[in-house]
């Protein structure tokens, strides 16, 4: 029912229903009911319709007007978050990758490509720059628009994967959403993406293993792959692997890490026991 339609019955239904009830008294009521007894019947019959009906137009005129509330701050909100983005995209963004152009040039002119402590700050740069994308791209989302579960998040991310880098991902996902913090789906999240992108980059292969599972005392979460690898003695921490970025979230959440070859599988492993 439109707005419009709701105010005019509004005010049309306490004249109709007067009318109606002195025209049915004067031409059918008026031997039985006294003309006192009519004056005093006239705004109690008013007051009933009025009660009956108009309470569920008044409710709808609310509800109505209480959604073009909530859609006009939606609408500011929109406006407010990509005024944003666009101030991250056109400043921090931008700032970042021409830093990392200037970055690359002074690492070639220098011959420090080898170097770790030059690969370690490419490797946080590139990182500073993919979360600043992510956060232009989550600003973007309008907010009527119902938000991604988590876990709909980690089959997102393997379907860009799948697409962009041609890579067979096995996905055993096994962990619900409301066993994990916000802040541990955010840092279990890190984790995965770094491990993936770090298989892709140096593990020269074609498929990976994502499982995660629940236990009595916590959770485990194992990316795997059977790519080159490395002997475990000699675990690539500092070299621009990437693996020490999982290390050092891993530790601030007090998780346990590690890393194994088995065989011709390397496995990677976070895990949480609660305690």
């Amino acid at each position: 029912m439109k707005y419009k339609q709701i105010k005019w019955l509004i005010l049309l239904t306490p004249t109709i229903t007067i009318a109606l009830w002195e025209y049915i008294r004067h031409a059918f009521l008026l031997p039985y009911i006294s003309m006192d007894l009519g004056n005093i019947l006239s705004p109690i019959l008013v007051f009933l319709v009025t009660l009956i009906f108009l309470r569920h137009l008044f409710s709808v005129l609310e509800r109505m007007q209480e959604e073009l509330r909530e859609t006009k701050t939606k609408k500011a909100a929109l406006i407010e978050r990509e005024k944003l983005a666009r101030e991250l995209h056109d400043g921090i963004a931008q700032s970042l990758f021409l830093l990392s152009v200037k970055m690359n040039k002074f690492g070639r002119k220098n011959q420090l490509e080898q170097d770790p402590d030059f690969q370690k700050i490419k490797q946080t740069l590139q990182h500073v720059h993919e979360d600043t994308r992510q956060a232009i791209t989550n600003l973007k989302y309008s907010p009527n628009e119902e938000p991604l579960s988590w876990t709909e998040m980690i089959h997102q991310f393997i379907a860009e994967i799948k697409k962009q880098h041609f890579m067979e991902v096995h996905l055993d996902w096994g962990i619900q959403e409301d066993t994990l913090s916000s802040k541990e789906k955010v840092e279990l999240f890190a984790c995965v993406k770094e491990a993936v992108m770090n298989v892709i980059k140096h593990a020269k292969t074609n498929q990976i293993w994502i499982c995660a599972n629940e236990l009595d005392t916590g959770w485990v979460c194992q990316i795997k792959d059977k790519g080159i690898g490395f002997a475990t003695e000699n675990i690539p921490f500092n070299n621009g692997y990437g693996l020490q970025i999982i290390k050092d979230r891993v530790k601030d959440m007090n998780w346990a890490f590690s890393i194994k070859r088995k065989e011709d599988t390397t496995i990677i492993e976070i895990k949480k026991e609660n305690k």
